[in-house]
């Protein structure tokens, strides 16, 4: 059985002495240089760095001072985020040609200062624009669970590192899933906070107002552990509404918690083992409480076009200019974006901003939602077409149908991966998760709910296989 990393334990016996963060970062460097050819994890390993920043905490400990909370605690980023002295590549070929990032992002800065160690940059699709991480120029991320099997997207890199365990806590994106869809098909924990918690600066964006920055974790206290982290005013970032920090714990209680699960379009679109998932996490809390999120499927419609124009807008000079150097399917679907009718666009906003407010409406019923993640478990590498109710439909897109409708009106939700995905008939025994979706800055529910279900058993990440 493979020993994975508790970033928690891990701190706590740095702090306490009883390891040497430089003796942790060693071992990390060894293991991602052994097997990082498995998976395709990481695009960028900042092995200097690393040690410096090791040896920087090993000090102070000596000394007698703080390090923080995460105190030597190997962590890496998707490579959308700025790492000082590193050219942000946003998985594209296009960025190798900019200059090096002169600071790092500011949710970097933020798990340096509680005393994390940054190994490196992880894989991504292109630009953020995809649910696969088959990336043309950096070559596909391979599932630990099947390495003939997809990673998820965007943020496939930062799934698989923590999946594969060489490192326990990663940084990914969020835009119509990119966090909560690798996370479901790697089996382990992913947090998509409310849109504008958490500050964006020193990111390389996709659709700004969609995207979110997040963690992701082998349990539920690292998850809290890194969220706590990340939370705090960045008076230069525009877009962030700072509320203050709001810690979150793993403490197991949901006394007053209000659950209810998503029908509608939530209980079609996918196969299954999706539904299998919800309702033997229903079936832990003894939920049988059914609620229609309204015009859903209106609201996804609405998503795929905001995102388009967004991102079109954002990359035109170099459609114009470098059409060639784009990741081919992502630069078709930008070109399909720069030619939207400006109506269209306009009336997807209205449309959202209706489905918005009909969706918030149904917290005063109820504290948390339950949903499937993605429709089906993790299709194989190279994919294009696969099955639901009846229909050949691609794969690519159809991995966010549950995610979608959620992250374009900026609900917080925790990915939550089934614990035995064979006791629930998943193909191959494959991880599968479930969304818990909960009203604007409403995270703390989220995570009592998550660690619940952890202490239940019925959620936690699974072992791979390969």
């Amino acid at each position: 059985m493979r020993r994975f990393l508790s970033a928690a334990a891990l701190a706590a016996d740095i702090r306490a002495g009883r390891r040497k963060a430089a003796e942790v970062v060693e071992e990390r460097l060894a293991d991602i240089a052994r097997r990082n050819a498995l998976s395709n994890a990481f695009t960028e390993v900042t092995a200097a760095r690393a040690r410096a920043e090791a040896a920087a905490v090993d000090a102070k400990l000596a000394a007698g001072q703080d390090p923080g909370p995460m105190a030597g605690v190997p962590v890496a980023v998707k490579n959308l985020f700025d790492l000082a002295g590193l050219t942000t590549l946003a998985g594209a070929k296009i960025e190798r040609d900019s200059p090096p990032a002169a600071a790092d992002a500011f949710l970097v800065q933020r798990l340096r200062q509680a005393g994390a160690v940054m190994l490196g940059a992880l894989n991504m699709d292109e630009y953020a624009y995809g649910f696969t991480t088959e990336n043309e120029h950096y070559g596909p991320c391979r599932n630990p669970h099947g390495r003939e099997r997809m990673a998820g997207g965007s943020s496939g890199g930062s799934a698989v590192a923590v999946a594969d365990g060489l490192v326990p806590v990663t940084l990914g994106s969020d835009t119509n899933g990119s966090i909560r869809v690798p996370a479901s098909l790697c089996g382990i924990w992913g947090l998509k906070p409310t849109y504008g918690r958490l500050s964006r600066r020193g990111s390389f964006l996709f659709a700004a107002s969609f995207d979110h920055l997040g963690p992701f974790a082998r349990d539920v206290a690292d998850l809290a552990l890194a969220y706590n982290a990340l939370q705090g005013d960045d008076p230069q970032d525009r877009a962030q509404q700072w509320r203050g920090v709001e810690p979150v714990s793993a403490v197991a209680e949901i006394a007053g918690l209000r659950i209810a699960v998503a029908d509608d379009h939530f209980a079609r679109n996918g196969h299954a083992e999706a539904f299998a998932a919800v309702e033997a996490v229903a079936r832990a809390l003894g939920v049988t409480r059914r609620v229609t999120i309204p015009d859903a499927a209106l609201g996804r419609a609405a998503a795929f076009l905001i995102t388009m124009a967004e991102g079109a807008n954002l990359h035109l000079p170099n459609l114009r200019r470098r059409a060639g150097d784009f990741d081919r399917a992502t630069r078709d679907r930008f070109l399909a974006g720069a030619l939207l009718p400006a109506h269209w666009v306009q009336q997807a906003q209205r449309l959202r901003a209706a489905y918005q407010a009909k969706a918030l409406r149904l917290f005063n019923e109820v504290d948390v939602i339950l949903a499937p993640a993605t429709p089906y478990v993790a299709p194989r590498i190279g994919q294009d077409m696969i099955e639901v109710d009846g229909q050949s439909i691609p794969v690519r897109p159809n991995l966010g149908v549950y995610t979608q409708p959620i992250s374009c009106i900026g609900l917080p939700v925790i990915a939550a991966p089934i614990a035995e995905p064979a006791r629930i008939g998943t193909p191959e025994g494959l991880p599968i998760g479930v969304q818990l979706i909960a009203a604007p800055w409403k995270e703390a529910s989220l995570f009592r709910l998550a660690a619940h279900l952890e202490k239940l058993g019925v959620c936690a990440a699974p072992e791979p296989k390969a």
